[in-house]
């Protein structure tokens, strides 16, 4: 590729903050992969936040880059999966597979779409040391007529919107805000930019933990689990943010507690084929050489945790440890108490979606 900005390029970032800030122009914040995506004529790369190309994940994309796209540009955004009910992570990570065979399937039956928020280069100019006002303005006149696979996603310098946006977007599988201040220049693996995610609170049983991975006398994560409409425990996720001295704390006061799987709600063996549980002597389908094999628990404690979101029946990301709850009865912590957002159309949100 000859473009003035060439790949790999770090994507530049957003530093978390509580409240939407004044004075910044404002964009819905959407959960998918992060890609950078270069155009060079017949050349297409898909780049990742990590540096590493995406591009044969996604060969709807390519081809969809060069029949919208600008001949020759740099556009930064967010790969999505859209449907009639909102955004399909679990979709999207489907498409991470060494099988080219089923990832063209996959491109035909669940095709993705492109979400871009910023501009790197056009042409032979390079956009990245200008504010981003200018980047913005750029890109909009660029993709005024992309087509059905790239668009660029709303955006508004008014706070009371970006508010509105922040409560009703998140029904369509949306996850907060993002604001950028109108006179940033764009930088590459910098958090200047200022995200506002949703944060809820759910109590949840305890019901196993992993080892640390440099002391088998420490906690590395606590298995969380909910209990459905009929009595199953569900595994909806994992904390895992302790100082050193907790994680061995915490190894010492759990051993009471630890369990056979022959008594555990997740019994590996007995589990019907397909069910999302933690499941002993299990790999990472992201790192093969990760051990994901736990220790049971009697689901006895019960912790309360901070959330931003669900993805079905599990928490988006990672949870972050709030405080014990000694006081909750473990049967009590159903999904009946999570906050379920209103519905929300994608294509009210970008013309053409969903």
């Amino acid at each position: 590729m000859q473009l003035p900005i060439n790949p790999p390029v770090s994507p530049m970032l957003a530093k978390p903050v509580r409240t939407i800030p004044p004075d910044a122009s404002y964009e819905p914040k959407w959960d998918g992969f992060r890609s950078i995506c270069f155009r060079d004529s017949h050349d297409v790369v898909l780049g990742s936040r990590n540096e590493k190309p995406m591009t044969r994940y996604f060969p709807e994309l390519v081809s969809a880059a060069l029949a919208e796209l600008p001949e020759r540009c740099v556009i930064d955004g967010e790969i999505v999966i859209a449907t009639d009910g909102g955004l399909d992570f679990e979709a999207l990570q489907q498409r991470i597979h060494p099988a080219d065979s089923r990832v063209r399937m996959l491109a035909e039956k669940t095709p993705a779409a492109f979400i871009a928020f910023d501009l790197l280069a056009l042409g032979d100019d390079d956009f990245t040391g200008r504010p981003f006002s200018e980047r913005r303005a750029a890109l909009t006149a660029a993709l005024a007529e992309a087509g059905a696979s790239f668009h660029v996603t709303p955006a508004t310098t008014d706070a009371d919107t970006a508010q509105r946006w922040f409560s009703e977007f998140e029904g369509a599988g949306l996850d907060g805000v993002i604001a950028k201040p109108l006179t940033i220049t764009y930088q590459p693996d910098k958090r200047v930019m200022f995200k506002i995610k949703h944060e809820r609170t759910a109590d949840c049983v305890v019901a196993g933990y992993r080892v640390h991975k440099s002391s088998d006398d420490a906690i590395g994560s606590l298995l969380l689990g909910l209990y459905k409409d009929d009595g199953a425990l569900a595994s909806v996720g994992v904390i895992g943010a302790f100082p050193m001295a907790e994680r061995r704390r915490l190894f010492t006061e759990l051993q009471p507690l630890v369990t056979e799987f022959d008594s555990h709600p997740w019994n590996w063996a007995a589990l019907e084929a397909g069910e999302r549980t933690p499941q002993k002597n299990a790999g990472s389908r992201w790192n093969a050489g990760k051990d994901l094999s736990f220790v049971p628990l009697r689901p006895e404690r019960v912790v309360e945790v901070r959330y931003d979101h669900m993805e079905g029946e599990r928490f988006r990301h990672t949870a972050q440890f709030n405080r014990w709850r000694p006081d909750r009865d473990p049967r009590s912590c159903t999904y009946e108490q999570l906050e379920q957002p209103a519905t929300f159309s994608l294509g009210e949100i970008v013309p053409g979606l969903g």
